[in-house]
């Protein structure tokens, strides 16, 4: 056997699980890329506690029902959406908030990268808390 067919018969299992790796970090979203992409947020959402702005605080957002902070007044139609925040209603709603909730007051547009939302989703998830 050729030197050349042995190398690429020993390298081509790490490239599979090399591109693998990356499919599952997309999926997964990286928080880091996430806290860049968080920044298109940060004009009208705080992640601090009790920290409202134009948006309602971010914190402790995962498992929280959309329309829950007392103290903010969400729109009808947030209110009554029967969300509570993870994974897959963050990436629906982050992908066009006009669409998922008919009505909301957010004027953002949305995320239309699917890695752009699993990476501020990654980073919601971590400093949220």
């Amino acid at each position: 056997m050729r030197l050349s067919t042995l190398l690429l018969a020993a390298t081509l299992p790490t490239l599979v699980l090399t591109a693998a790796g990356v499919a599952r970090a997309v999926e997964a979203g990286d928080p880091t890329l996430g806290k860049k992409v968080f920044a298109k947020c940060q004009a009208c959402h705080s992640l601090e506690a009790g920290k409202n702005k134009i948006g309602p605080s971010l914190h402790g957002l995962i498992g929280r029902k959309a329309g829950a902070i007392e103290d903010f007044k969400y729109s009808d139609a947030m209110k009554n959406s029967g969300f509570t925040w993870d994974e897959a209603t963050l990436d629906k709603y982050l992908t066009s908030p006009k669409t998922a909730i008919p009505g909301n007051k957010m004027v953002f547009p949305g995320l239309t990268k699917p890695d752009d939302r699993a990476n501020v989703i990654a980073y919601l998830k971590e400093a949220s808390q």
